[in-house]
């Protein structure tokens, strides 16, 4: 089932048990096993985890569709932590993902009428599910699922950070725990180790795991620890009958003290019973030995018959060091999170990167535009990227001296402010009424968009709503009197592949222009709907859209333009020596 090349996805945003996964795969030199989280309902994150004393990162996704192919082809094994109300939907989603062969489902009381209509499915499926309320499973050396093995010294005196010759299936987390540092001290150490609980039906049944495990010419001999309740033992007996079983097979039935009991027995371990004879402890354990299995006369005898077991074997050579492995303990013990995480720029190198290209090749481009796409966007974009935004920067960089923004960076630099100081003047306006247009726009624009509503729709939704359409409209520019600046993008607009926002927009203003002739796309909706068509055109998902503009990655293009202008004015103000300002009587209504 696991191997080294054992890379999961866990279904739910467990950060606690992938990191302590992730330390198993230290102590086991092997590369990070997890490769991220399914996160419902949330969008697209990243998050810091260490693997030895260096933090990675790892996303967290919506759904397997949000996953790129580059790390969901990589994945075989999914740890499905939805609770016992969604566990079905969620390995049914599971199950779609091709890549998928593993399924680890750890959910308890899950209704049996799911688990039976999951078995029907996987027998066309075929692949490894461990359900349900499973507590873990393990390839020593190769691939931890959960928190199996308790904690890093654990796994080191249990030897579990290399694999070996023994295999055990038991029905409990304690149980395995306590059995593995058994096998650690009395034979070389475990193999793959696996936990069912209690449940009636099973998807991976006992019979199967151990038929399995039989034919790995890895497994040299085979441990079971069981307890009171279930009769399934019975395909057990008849396999060792018929030698379907002939690796060494050591048995042992815990809870045998209920045969003293005069009444139906109930443990508060895995709900175990005896509701029969055949389902006791004593009979479970006789009748193997009949069967030729291995089977202590009490607990205390079980560790000495693995030990004579594993004596017995052939060829079986230990050599095994345990300083390596204290030392990585020791890393992991110390490592620190760092504070900060920064994926765009790096300055430790001879020359400083950024987005992981030196700043030299930005130079030789002399391309600004591309340093922008580099930082924001993290990817070079095509030839007509530089063109359109050299033009939005421009076209955007003053709107002259008596708008709110430009007064505010006026008046504080002929205060005798620096410029530092007056572009925050600036800055502090800007929100919320400088960007309205802007983020409508994405929200209203982009979402009707995405759900097909047709333009005279989107109008008529609107107009019920009484909310306008802000960037439809403008104080001076008609159809009779058009902005040269929309002329100007428009132009531009016919360098880009396809421009299916800018259309829309297009296809809007022809239904507002019919009622009035100042109804026009005005300039910042023609360049939010070219800056989407953009993103689109250079592969990126709805989602990934949806992320940037939520991170003001197109607020920041206004910012970035307007800032220009801003610095202009307060430097214009210091060299015309201007005075503090005063606002004259006559521009004040007094009441």
């Amino acid at each position: 089932m696991f191997s080294k090349n054992t890379f999961a996805i866990i279904y739910w945003l467990q950060l606690q048990t992938a990191q302590k996964m992730l330390d198993f795969d230290f102590l086991c030199d092997r590369k990070p096993s997890v490769l991220g989280f399914i996160d419902k309902w949330q969008k697209t994150s990243n998050h810091k985890l260490f693997y030895w004393n260096k933090e990675i990162i790892i996303s967290s996704f919506p759904d397997f569709e949000s996953i790129p192919d580059v790390i969901l082809s990589q994945v075989d094994t999914c740890l499905n932590f939805a609770s016992f109300r969604s566990a079905y939907e969620a390995t049914l989603d599971i199950l779609k993902i091709e890549t998928i062969k593993n399924i680890v489902i750890i959910a308890e009381w899950i209704p049996e009428s799911d688990t039976k209509k999951i078995i029907e499915l996987n027998k066309k499926l075929n692949k490894n599910i461990i359900w349900p309320s499973t507590v873990w499973a393990m390839t020593s050396g190769e691939f931890r699922a959960w928190n199996t093995g308790g904690s890093l010294d654990n796994i080191i005196s249990s030897k579990l950070y290399k694999k070996w010759v023994v295999w055990f299936v038991s029905k409990s987390g304690w149980m395995s725990n306590e059995l593995r540092k058994i096998i650690a001290d009395n034979t070389s150490w475990t193999h793959t180790s696996v936990a069912i609980w209690w449940d009636k039906y099973q998807i991976a049944t006992f019979k199967d795991i151990i038929l399995s495990f039989e034919k790995n010419p890895e497994i040299k001999m085979i441990v079971l620890l069981w307890e009171v309740w279930w009769v399934e033992e019975n395909l057990i007996w008849d396999m060792i009958k018929n030698w379907n079983i002939k690796k060494p097979f050591v048995w042992y039935c815990i809870w045998t003290i209920s045969d003293l009991l005069p009444w139906e027995v109930q443990f508060w371990h895995a709900w175990a019973k005896a509701d029969s004879k055949k389902e006791s402890s004593n009979y479970k354990n006789n009748y193997l030995k009949s069967c030729w299995a291995i089977v202590p006369d009490s607990f205390m005898d079980f560790w000495e018959k693995i030990k004579i077991t594993f004596k017995n074997l052939k060829d079986i050579n230990i050599e095994e060091n345990n300083i390596n492995n204290y030392e990585k303990l020791k890393i992991i013990n110390n490592r620190k999170p760092t504070k900060i995480t920064s994926s765009i720029s790096d300055e430790r190198g001879e020359e400083l990167t950024l987005n992981k290209k030196p700043i030299s090749s930005y130079v030789e481009k002399g391309s600004l535009a591309q340093v922008i796409s580099n930082l924001w966007l993290k990817r070079d974009l095509p030839s007509y990227w530089d063109k359109f935004l050299n033009t939005v920067l421009i076209l955007l960089a003053d709107h002259g001296p008596a708008v709110s923004g430009a007064s505010n960076t006026i008046v504080t630099s002929r205060a005798w402010n620096s410029i530092k100081d007056s572009l925050i003047a600036w800055l502090t306006t800007i929100w919320p009424r400088f960007w309205w247009a802007i983020d409508w726009a994405w929200k209203y624009f982009f979402e009707w968009v995405l759900n097909n509503t047709s333009p005279k729709d989107f109008v008529s939704n609107l107009k019920n709503a009484w909310i306008p359409i802000p960037w439809i409209w403008h104080k001076v520019k008609s159809k009779f009197n058009p902005d040269k600046r929309c002329e100007i993008l428009l132009e531009i607009s016919k360098t880009f592949p396809k421009t299916k926002y800018l259309d829309y927009a297009l296809k809007i203003e022809e239904l507002t222009l019919a009622k009035k002739p100042n109804l026009i796309l005005n300039v910042d909706g023609m360049i939010w709907s070219m800056m989407i068509d953009l993103f689109e055109n250079i592969g990126m998902s709805n989602d990934e859209i949806k992320n940037y503009i939520d991170a003001w990655v197109l607020n920041s293009f206004f910012i970035l333009s307007r800032s220009i202008w801003f610095i202009g004015h307060a430097i214009d103000q210091k060299i015309l020596s201007e005075w503090l300002y005063r606002t004259s009587w006559d521009d004040i209504l007094y009441i």
